[in-house]
């Protein structure tokens, strides 16, 4: 038998005999409702309880509740966008029971702090001086001139809106050069890789919401934009899980033009029956994430997703600063306490090694793969590597590397100043996933619980379009948007080549301007030196024929490596009137290539937006497409007037 020192035994003694003190926190909830001005319920608004990380997101009758809050004073307050925020209301919480706290959100633009410029072309406001939130701006002749923080900007009629970068501001969008109009007769084909992502419209949303001014050009991709909202396209029939729709209508910024769309509707799986899910949340943890739209808001984000998480789930958490670690191994989805302790217990603080953590991610779903399931890496960062591999080459590279795992990727912005958005797409598109920007937690609800399928479970990877124009009819076409997802037509039939993947019921939708033969237009067509030694022949049957094109889609089941094809024809006649969904589509088209000043935008009109859109509401049952109509209508009070040609 081991002797025992005698100090070790007073010792010992001496803690059992010390009396055991268990503290009791005594707690209470916090509950209400938020309404608009007239009692009407307001869901999706953002509820927190400033000072502490408690928030979350009103049901569809604008109920909310904090349950286990500590007995205490508390302040709570109500936020959505395009509302004026909540007078916030102090409530006292005692133990075993419910403080209500009832919210107001009234409907508002965008605040300009003095006067505003409605139309900068010729127009002066009073001493010439123009103030957006803190800007202060003078006009000179029809341009506008501004400076904020002591850095000038400027606005005219011939370039688009050129926000100032402010001192420490590291924002980075590539630059989009626009498609051209093709001549069909030269160049029938046109390819691209699908893309579901919609993080551009979050982003411009913040922008002019948030900050009272226009996004840079380079920070609109049209087809993003249009992306963003759900559309009712029927699901597919067949075994396939992809679906086409097409349709034809005049382009409403220059009718003699027609507008083609080619939408995909994806089937959507009830969340119940999708396979297990293995989720890595790597999140950066860094200096630059301590902002409250920083990891305050992943941390708010990570928990409502946590929330939808069944037992045969599993998460494993990484972060990264300086360095990366495992704060949570692999963990099921039932045992949400623990999980939702490690998100609680994340603070920010250090330099970036995104590199090291992605490889750490990596690792850590590999080991804990789920053969037939769902594995997939959740990256949320402001994209600000600096600490390692950084470079966006390097980057890309070590993703393709770690995509041959079969683990995909979401990658998931947050924050302004620093944002690398160019970066963060890359990603996700090497990555075989989707990049989402989080501008607040009703986005956040948006992506990761309503379309929480479509974010998170792929149903088909590698989809490509391919569309044939018939030149007997078309005389030229302009792909609009998808200027990074390009393809060379032999790519099409290349099952090697990587493409966009699809998730549950996501919608996609692509448009095409089209120049008809016969008909005259002042567009600039891209045209080859004439063949000496060829002649096209377009005078076939199916040439002569009713047919504008015809689409052609290729696509993957998510674990497969051979492509399936899915084809079907377009006719030329446009048809009755266009659909609702159509009307809208063109809508937020137009509202694209007014905001990127586009060489494109004809008669475009800010004004026909507005009514477009409002006239094509429709069910919306989420408010998506009203709350575009007053992105639409702040825009105007901003200062985005009429650019005609």
């Amino acid at each position: 038998m081991p002797v025992l020192s005698l100090r070790f035994v007073v010792l010992l003694v001496g803690m059992l005999a010390a009396p055991t003190t268990l503290t009791i926190v005594e707690t209470g909830s916090i509950a209400g409702h938020v309404r608009d001005p007239q009692g009407k319920p307001i869901k999706r608004a953002m509820v927190d309880v400033v000072g502490t990380s408690l928030s979350t997101i009103t049901n569809d009758s604008g109920y909310y509740v904090f349950p286990n809050v500590p007995v205490g004073a508390y302040t709570v307050r109500a936020r959505l966008i395009g509302h004026s925020q909540s007078q916030p209301i102090t409530v006292r919480v005692t133990a075993n029971a419910t403080a209500v706290a009832d919210l107001t959100l009234a409907p508002s633009a965008a605040t300009l702090e003095a006067v505003v410029v409605t139309g900068l072309y010729g127009s002066k406001a009073a001493n010439g001086v123009m103030r957006i939130r803190g800007a202060t701006a003078a006009t000179s002749r029809a341009d506008a001139l501004y400076v904020v923080d002591g850095v000038a900007g400027a606005y005219d009629s011939a370039q688009a809106w050129r926000y100032p970068r402010q001192r420490g501001n590291r924002e980075q969008y590539d630059e989009i050069v626009e498609n051209q109009f093709v001549a069909a007769a030269a160049d029938p084909l046109s390819t691209f890789s699908i893309d579901v992502d919609r993080a551009s419209y979050s982003n411009m949303r913040r922008f002019i919401f948030q900050d009272g001014r226009l996004p840079p050009r380079d920070a609109v991709r049209i087809e993003e934009l249009v992306n963003y909202f759900p559309y009712d396209y029927a699901e597919p029939d067949g075994d396939d899980p992809l679906a086409i729709h097409t349709e034809v209508a005049p382009a409403p910024w220059k009718p003699q033009h027609q507008l083609v769309r080619i939408g995909l509707q994806a089937r959507r799986i009830n969340i119940e029956n999708l396979p297990p899910s293995n989720f890595v949340f790597l999140l950066d943890v860094s200096g630059s994430m301590m902002p409250e739209n920083k990891l305050p808001l992943v941390k708010s984000a990570m928990r409502l997703l946590v929330n939808q998480l069944r037992a045969k789930d599993r998460v494993a958490m990484v972060v990264y600063a300086g360095s990366a670690g495992l704060v949570l191994p692999s963990t099921p989805g039932d045992q949400k306490s623990t999980i939702l302790d490690a998100i609680e217990r994340l603070e920010a603080g250090g330099s970036t090694a995104g590199g090291e953590g992605i490889r750490r991610a990596y690792d850590e779903a590999v080991a804990n793969f789920i053969r037939g399931g769902n594995n997939r890496v959740i990256l949320a960062t402001d994209g600000d590597f600096n600490v390692g591999a950084s470079s966006d080459a390097e980057m890309v590279q070590l993703i393709e590397e770690k995509r041959k795992t079969g683990v995909f990727l979401t990658v998931l912005g947050v924050g302004e100043g620093n944002l690398q958005a160019a970066k963060m797409e890359k990603l996700a598109d090497k990555g075989n996933g989707n990049y989402a920007y989080l501008d607040n937690l009703g986005e956040a609800q948006k992506v990761l619980v309503h379309e929480l399928g479509g974010t998170l479970y792929t149903v088909a990877k590698d989809v490509k379009i391919q569309v044939e124009w018939n030149p007997t009819r078309v005389r030229a076409y302009r792909l609009i948007g998808y200027e990074n997802r390009l393809l060379r037509n032999e790519d099409f039939a290349d099952d090697k080549k990587d493409a966009g993947e699809v998730g549950s019921g996501h919608s996609v939708t692509a448009l095409y301007e089209v120049v008809p033969v016969g008909v005259n237009t002042d567009v600039t067509i891209r045209m080859p030196d004439s063949l000496r030694y060829q002649r096209r022949n377009v005078q076939s049957t199916s040439a002569a024929g009713p047919e504008l094109l015809f689409v052609k889609l290729r696509y993957k089941r998510p674990d497969g490596d051979e492509s399936r094809l899915l084809s079907q024809p377009v006719l030329a006649d446009a048809g009755p009137k266009p659909s609702v969904d159509f009307q809208f589509q063109a809508a937020v088209a137009e509202f694209g290539l007014l905001l990127r000043n586009s060489d494109f935008r004809g008669k475009a009109d800010l004004g026909h937006v507005i009514l477009a859109a409002r006239e094509a509401r429709g069910k919306d049952p989420d408010g998506y497409r009203a709350e575009f109509v007053r992105l639409a209508e702040t825009v105007r009070g901003i200062g985005l007037a009429r650019r005609d040609k």
